[in-house]
């Protein structure tokens, strides 16, 4: 009996990190031309520099005028690069989170929520230093062929600044808010209104229904958190002065963002941003469950 646990504990945790993995690779590839966008706007301060985008339509316009269809897919090989681990240990800490959380007094609704926040957080430590190198790529507006590659970039970055807070873990805190406050609600949302709406016999309407719920929840997830995500991406970014760093803590960042810029400037790229972990969080959540359901049923 005793030789058998760690087997189904060992099983059940490949299960989970397999399907995470697959449900991150697949939201990346399919979504990551938004994030570049979204990444544009955000960094970009106000509209009065004649390289602004002046709207949606003319940064995807601008970006392919100039930088091509590949300039869509700047800074892609960091998040492929993490999304296995990534993904891996946001669905496998969510599930030991809730296992967790299910020995307290907590309710199940509430103990979903605190569990996605911690799968978040652990997330949001191991994914920053991607994110360093993602946001320094997707910030260049040379031609695709003449940015340096991830491993070039990162290399750059830590022999000019160290791994620590001001080199490839700069924006911790701004990642850590992000992702906590995301999955979260993302978690929470999901998994309580789909166990509160009934399911449906008929595959396809069950298909739409679970869709729906992660098309929801990954909008409204992205509602809220988008500030932390203007903040990591001004202090991941280039700054506005090279050498002088002005955008430099969370809060810090987004106090000046409000008092420079307007209430406003706190939810640039949400546009893209929902148009993409909307859907996005809708397919991943998806893939992970079949994924997972076809690892129990065959293996």
């Amino acid at each position: 009996m005793t030789a058998q646990k760690p087997q189904s504990m060992l099983r059940e945790a490949s299960h989970q990190i397999l399907a995470g993995g697959s449900a991150g690779l697949v939201e990346i590839c399919l979504m990551h031309p938004l994030d570049v966008v979204k990444t544009r706007f955000q960094i970009q301060r106000g509209t009065s520099d004649p390289t602004s985008y002046k709207s949606l339509g003319d940064c995807f316009r601008t970006i392919f005028r100039n930088e091509g269809v590949f300039g869509f897919y700047k800074g892609i090989l960091p998040p492929i690069v993490a999304e296995t681990p990534k993904r891996a240990v946001k669905f496998f800490t969510f599930e030991q989170y809730k296992k967790a959380l299910n020995l307290t007094p907590l309710s199940p609704g509430v103990a979903l929520s605190v569990a996605g926040l911690g799968a978040g957080l652990t997330e949001a430590v191991v994914v920053n230093p991607f994110e360093v190198v993602k946001v320094s790529l997707q910030a260049n507006r040379d031609s695709f062929k003449e940015q340096p590659s991830s491993f070039a970039q990162a290399r750059r970055i830590i022999n000019s600044d160290g791994f620590g807070l001001k080199g490839l873990n700069k924006g911790l805190t701004s990642t850590l808010g992000r992702h906590g406050v995301f999955n979260m609600i993302y978690f929470g949302f999901y998994f309580n209104v789909k166990d509160a709406i009934p399911t449906n016999p008929n595959p396809t309407l069950e298909f739409m229904r679970k869709f729906t719920i992660g098309l929801v929840s990954g909008t409204i997830s992205s509602c809220v958190n988008i500030p932390f995500d203007v903040a990591k991406s001004r202090i991941q970014g280039p700054q506005p002065v090279p050498g002088e760093i002005k955008y430099r803590t969370c809060f810090q960042t987004m106090a000046l963002v409000y008092r420079e810029e307007g209430y406003l400037a706190l939810y640039k790229g949400l546009v893209p941003k929902i148009m993409r972990l909307g859907p996005g969080g809708a397919v991943m959540l998806l893939v992970y469950e079949y994924v997972s359901g076809w690892l129990q049923r065959n293996w």
